[in-house]
C-alpha cells in the first residue's frame, strides 16, 4: 500500500504494472467498502492491464490515522450541495487529482455501486484521460421519495450507531458474508466488511450517503450519462436487491451506446450486489471483452 496526499487528505492506493501501452484499469469501490474487494479481479487482470485500486476519502486506509507528520489533521466540514466535500463531484475531483498525481491516462474506470456514480462524474470531468467506464451493480436515475427517505434514514442510523466492538461478536462475520449477495461469501469477506463498516469516517460515511441520494442528484445522473462521449457499460446482478437490474437498465438507456446497439448492459445470473466477489471470473471476462473491443465508433456523440 502507498499513501499520497489528495486535497489535503491521505489517499491509500495500490498500482500494479503491466506491459507498456496497455490501458490502466482504475477500480472505485462503493459505500462503506474499500479497495480490498477488487483483489479477486486484480489477480485475474493484472497480467494484462495496469490496475489501480484506492480508498475513497474517509474509507478503508484513506484515513487521518495514516497521515504523516505535518499532513492535514481534520476532515473537511460537511456541507450539502455543490460545496460538499463528500458529493459525487468532490470524490470525482479526488480521483482526477489522483490520476494526475500518478500520471495516468488511457484509463478505464470500473465503479461499484456508489463508485459507479463517481466514475461517471470523473469521466465527465476528465474526457481526455478516461477512455471508458464500466459500472458494476450501479444504476439509478429514478427518485422514489418514500423509498429514498427510508434508505437515508436507515443509513444514517447505521453510521451513527456503530459500536467499535462489533467485530468481536461471535459469528457476526457469517451474517456480513451473507448480506446483499445471492450466495454466501467466504467468512474472510464478512470480516473485511465488518472492518470497513466500523472504521469508515463518520463524516465521510454520512456525507457520501446523504449527498448522493438527494432528488436533484438522482435526477442528474441520466443527464450526465446522456452527454458522455466515452463508451459506458453496465453489469448487473439478477438478484441484486440494492440496485435491481431494471434500475441499471434505466440508467444505461440514456447513453448513446444503448440506442446504437442495445448491448451495453450485461446481467449476471444468480448474482447479488457484490458481483466482483460473487462472480470474479465472469466479471473479469466481461472487462477484458469490453476494454479489448471498446465500442462501435458509429454511435452518436
Amino acid at each position: 500500500m502507498d499513501i499520497t496526499l489528495i486535497n489535503g487528505i491521505p489517499c491509500a492506493y495500490e498500482l500494479t504494472e503491466a506491459p507498456a501501452q496497455s490501458p490502466t484499469l482504475v477500480f472505485v469501490h462503493g459505500w462503506l467498502l474499500s479497495r480490498h474487494y477488487w483483489q479477486p479481479l486484480v489477480a485475474r487482470l493484472a497480467a494484462t492491464y495496469s490496475c489501480l485500486t484506492y480508498d475513497l476519502r474517509g474509507f478503508g486506509d484513506s484515513q487521518l490515522a495514516h497521515a504523516a507528520p505535518g499532513m492535514r489533521r481534520s476532515y473537511p466540514t460537511r456541507a450539502m450541495g455543490p460545496d460538499s466535500p463528500y458529493s459525487l463531484q468532490a470524490y470525482a475531483q479526488d480521483l482526477a487529482d489522483l490520476l494526475q498525481t500518478l500520471n495516468l491516462s488511457n484509463v478505464w474506470l470500473v465503479g461499484h455501486s456508489l463508485g459507479g456514480s463517481i466514475a461517471l462524474w470523473t469521466a465527465q470531468q476528465q474526457p481526455a484521460a478516461i477512455a471508458g467506464v464500466i459500472c458494476l451493480n450501479a444504476g439509478g436515475g429514478i427518485y422514489l421519495k418514500e423509498d429514498f427517505e427510508r434508505f437515508r434514514s436507515a443509513g444514517t442510523q447505521l453510521v451513527k450507531y456503530r459500536p467499535r466492538w462489533l467485530g468481536q461478536v461471535p459469528f457476526l462475520d457469517t451474517l456480513f458474508a451473507r448480506l446483499n449477495v445471492a450466495r454466501p461469501l467466504d467468512r474472510a469477506w464478512g470480516r473485511q466488511r465488518i472492518r470497513d463498516f466500523v472504521n469508515a469516517c463518520p463524516e465521510a460515511a454520512l456525507g457520501s450517503l446523504l449527498d448522493s441520494t438527494t432528488e436533484a442528484e438522482v435526477h442528474r445522473l441520466p443527464h450526465l450519462v446522456a452527454h458522455l462521449h466515452q463508451p459506458v457499460y453496465f453489469i448487473a446482478g439478477d438478484q441484486d436487491e440494492v440496485m435491481p437490474p431494471q434500475y441499471v437498465r434505466h440508467l444505461a438507456s440514456f447513453h448513446p451506446l444503448f440506442a446504437a446497439t442495445g448491448q451495453n448492459v450485461l446481467e449476471l445470473s444468480n448474482c447479488g450486489h457484490l458481483a466482483m466477489l460473487e462472480q470474479p471470473d465472469a466479471v473479469a471476462d466481461q472487462i477484458r471483452t469490453i476494454v479489448t473491443t471498446r465500442c462501435p465508433s458509429s454511435y452518436p456523440s
